[in-house]
């Protein structure tokens, strides 16, 4: 009997892998459902898939956008992205939409929003549900940007839910964040808290046409807040910029510095960020599960209700179930 290993066996190609990387939509759209199943028979399809199309992803600029209720988002990001697929880019919109807390559902709309870039041959848009997933990003929205790369988008556009709370997470795992603000700055700033400014590489005015004064009053206090906010020390220097999605105004200048932004920054050091911070999220995430695998549902449920009936305190639960942990 021979005493030498055994060769590995590759795994067979998936066979959504071709025709994605071959750039077809269909074949995108399918593995983009696909990465988001919660069923563990898909979640390992989807993991092979994944390992399968790295190596081709990493080839775009990933934007994040966030604004303010009422900003025009979905118009805003229609024009910027028929503007760059007449340009010859290949543009992929991820918009998250919200989920509802009572019955899970969202309305998913935002293909409505974005009629002429829904059938731009060079764009794809795909709308998510959050699932109740913070930082206003759906739970996949890391592996479907993995995707949207391999099948050969060069612009990524990420949406998030809303703004100001808890949308960190889009910083995160994009190149570029961009604040859209409304001519009315003044008084929409106060409601957004410190950390989106912060988090801002470049903010814009959008609606400029509407009121072409406030506009211009609204940037200057939008230049003399990143002023504040930046640290001297900084590589980039967040800019504030005017726009009109209507009218087609700034939209070059925006894209402009995007470009001067990827000139500037080290994009190669950030996407190492973002792939630590993806990594720690997934062993949260899977600590979770092996947690409550290990311990039972039924024993959560029963502290839980504990919990609730004041038998307990919050902690005390936790610290209840905390030995069983380790066991």
């Amino acid at each position: 009997m021979s005493d030498s290993p055994a060769l590995a066996v590759p795994e067979p190609v998936h066979p959504l892998a071709l025709p994605l990387l071959s750039g077809s939509r269909r074949a995108l759209a399918k593995a983009i459902t696909l990465t988001e199943s919660t069923r563990p028979e898909h979640e390992v399809q989807a993991q092979r898939l994944q390992a399968q199309v790295l190596p081709r992803a990493g080839r775009s600029i990933r934007v994040g956008l966030t604004g303010v209720p009422g900003v025009g988002k979905s118009t805003f990001i229609e024009a910027l992205g028929v503007w760059l697929a007449n340009q010859g880019r290949r543009v992929a919109v991820l918009a998250v939409d919200p989920s509802s807390a009572r019955t899970g559902g969202s309305i998913m709309g935002d293909k409505t929003r974005m009629p002429a870039l829904t059938v731009h041959p060079n764009a794809f848009i795909r709308p998510s549900p959050s699932g109740g997933t913070l930082g206003g990003v759906a739970r996949r929205t890391r592996e479907t940007i993995t995707l949207c790369e391999a099948a050969g988008y060069d612009v990524l556009l990420v949406e998030t839910v809303g703004v100001g709370q808890s949308e960190t997470q889009v910083a995160a795992m994009t190149d570029l964040f961009v604040l859209l603000t409304l001519p009315n700055a003044g008084d929409e700033l106060q409601g957004i808290k410190r950390g989106i400014m912060e988090l801002a590489d470049l903010c814009v005015v959008n609606k400029a046409d509407t009121n072409p004064k406030a506009a211009t009053r609204a940037q200057t206090e939008l230049r003399t807040a990143l002023t504040l906010l930046t640290p001297h020390d900084a590589p980039w220097r967040p800019v504030a910029l005017k726009a009109s999605a209507v009218t087609g105004e700034g939209i070059p200048e925006v894209w402009a510095q995007v470009e001067q932004y990827a000139a500037t920054v080290d994009l190669g050091a950030r996407r190492h960020e973002q792939t630590a911070v993806w990594f720690d999220d997934l062993l949260r995430e899977a600590a979770w599960k092996a947690f409550r695998a290990g311990v039972g549902a039924e024993r959560i449920a029963q502290l839980r209700a504990e919990v609730q009936a004041g038998a307990l305190t919050p902690v005390q639960g936790v610290q209840a179930l905390l030995p069983q942990m380790w066991s």
